[in-house]
């Protein structure tokens, strides 16, 4: 397994929700953790990009950082590297035309797909969206490292191109080729609700007092194999913050008018900052 998707710290490591382009929210915060912890480590949920108002700024500033920042990709952040090579329309709500338009695009789009789908910080294994019941942390990394090898490939704007679908939308151990990865990706970007033998469903976004029929949330299916590992994840806005012994949501819908949120992982303690709405839901 690549030692990439390992990563600890002696200092401080705070994992931090979706920014989605607002980078003034992510300087004021980065403000704020270094007042009390300058050297501390920072690991992303990933969704860095679109719906907020400075996705080009975010990913300067994160790009900039060096090895003090490790993110995991999120939706949007493939969204952006679909549309860059024109394999995905832009949509009305994206706000990455000046990143895309940018001098130094190449640069921050070759930065962005070098980041992993999935890692292991300090013993938390940070996600995107979520995990299927029946993987174990362990699969967890090495099936994102299947997609992050694809995506690093000379070939990566190919494998963009069979990305998008909902199916398969159960995962088998002998899916394989496009199927397989599409899968992966799934169950990494887009995961909410699932069914107890993991299937998948996409359609709902609402928080987790509305299941579609048959379907739960993922992190509530009986017997998750994950469930003995700290799961952090994003992506779930409606979900809002979550904080149990073996989860942490970290989505508090910063770019709805809710707030940026940073946990620092050894002691579960909160920072948060307020954040102008910029995109209405729905």
């Amino acid at each position: 397994m690549a030692t990439a998707h390992y990563f600890h710290s002696e200092m401080d490591l705070f994992a931090i929700g979706d920014l989605q382009g607002c980078a003034a929210q992510l300087t004021l915060l980065l403000e704020r953790i270094d007042a009390v912890s300058p050297d501390a480590r920072l690991i992303f949920v990933g969704d860095l990009v679109n719906r907020g108002p400075e996705s080009l700024r975010t990913l300067r500033l994160l790009a900039g950082m060096g090895e003090r920042v490790r993110t995991v990709l999120g939706n949007h952040d493939l969204h952006l590297l679909a549309v860059s090579h024109g394999v995905r329309a832009p949509s009305r709500s994206d706000t990455i035309a000046d990143l895309l338009a940018a001098p130094d695009r190449n640069f921050l789009l070759d930065w962005l797909r070098r980041q992993p789908l999935a890692l292991l910080a300090d013993g938390h294994l940070v996600v995107h969206a979520g995990v299927l019941p029946q993987w174990s942390a362990a699969q967890v990394l090495a099936l994102s490292a299947e997609v992050e090898a694809q995506l690093q490939s000379d070939d990566w704007p190919a494998f963009l191109s069979t990305m998008y679908g909902n199916e398969p939308a159960r995962w088998d151990d002998a899916l394989a080729g496009a199927d397989r990865f599409r899968c992966i990706v799934n169950a990494l970007t887009r995961l909410r609700f699932c069914a107890a033998d993991g299937t998948m469903e996409f359609a709902t976004k609402e928080g987790p007092g509305q299941p579609p029929p048959g379907f739960m949330p993922w992190f509530d299916v009986p017997d998750r194999r994950t469930d003995g590992v700290p799961v952090v994840f994003g992506h779930w806005s409606t979900l809002g913050l979550v904080e149990r012994p073996n989860l942490i949501g970290l989505d508090s819908g910063c770019v709805w008018g809710g707030k940026l949120s940073a946990m620092r992982l050894r002691d579960r303690w909160l920072l948060q900052v307020d954040c102008p709405q910029h995109q209405a839901p729905g």
